[in-house]
């Protein structure tokens, strides 16, 4: 072989250069910028797959019954065509995080409330993370448990509010942009005043991600989402490379 020969490589995906396979709902609201499901949120290539049957109401308020396996069909699908890693865009998803990660010889990363035990890792001891949701009346302790997220944990939410919980939930197929912006900047308002050990937030939901920087500005916390936590998952799975330095 030559200097100036390509090396050999290997194949095996029918895609390539696209890491991160994400489960998609069944849904048809809209999917602004920054939304999980608006492929223009990230800054790199992904997988997305739609899950059929899995809407909004039935993975949040119906607790997902019976949806296990075709979660895991897609999932699969997903490894098939080139993903080296799998989450979903709900937090409620939660609740198959174990089975999905049985079922798969891929990591798997649910839900963002699997970041809750790594925020309150990095805060001082005497605070610890809170989590606003879409749902806090569907929100179990089930789907806790399944993030590994302690008891006890702040919860706050956009349900009841004016617009994002209901848009998102009901599946509608118009979104009151600044009003969703509003509920999610006042639940974490109110979830801050209600605790005052409180010293981050993280977003359960995947919707709420266009809405962090704003939550961070008006609560001054740390706020974490899916979308800091799918990026962390991704650098692992393709880690970024660095150009060598001659140090001689």
């Amino acid at each position: 072989m030559t200097p100036h020969s390509p090396p050999k490589t290997t194949g095996g995906k029918a895609v390539y250069g696209a890491s991160v396979g994400i489960l998609m709902l069944e849904a048809q609201f809209p999917r602004i910028v920054g939304d999980m499901g608006n492929a223009l949120t990230w800054p790199f290539p992904v997988h997305y797959r739609v899950v059929k049957g899995a809407s909004p109401d039935h993975v949040v308020r119906g607790g997902a019954k019976g949806m296990l396996q075709p979660f895991i069909d897609a999932a699969q699908d997903l490894i098939d065509h080139g993903a080296d890693g799998i989450t979903t865009n709900c937090g409620f998803l939660a609740l198959y995080q174990h089975e999905l990660a049985e079922a798969l010889d891929r990591p798997v990363a649910a839900s963002s409330l699997m970041q809750v035990g790594l925020v309150n890792a990095i805060l001082p001891p005497s605070k610890r993370a809170g989590i606003l949701t879409i749902s806090a009346s569907s929100l179990t302790d089930q789907h806790l448990e399944g993030a590994a997220v302690p008891a006890g944990t702040p919860i706050g939410t956009t349900e009841g509010k004016r617009e994002f919980s209901r848009a998102i939930l009901d599946n509608e197929l118009e979104l009151d942009v600044e009003a969703a912006r509003l509920d999610n900047v006042e639940a974490a308002l109110e979830m801050q005043a209600a605790h005052a050990d409180m010293g981050a937030i993280v977003l359960e939901c995947t919707n709420m991600i266009p809405y962090a920087a704003d939550i961070q500005r008006a609560t001054g916390l740390p706020t974490y989402s899916m979308a800091s936590f799918v990026e962390w998952f991704q650098s692992g799975l393709q880690p970024r490379a660095f150009a060598s330095t001659d140090t001689r």
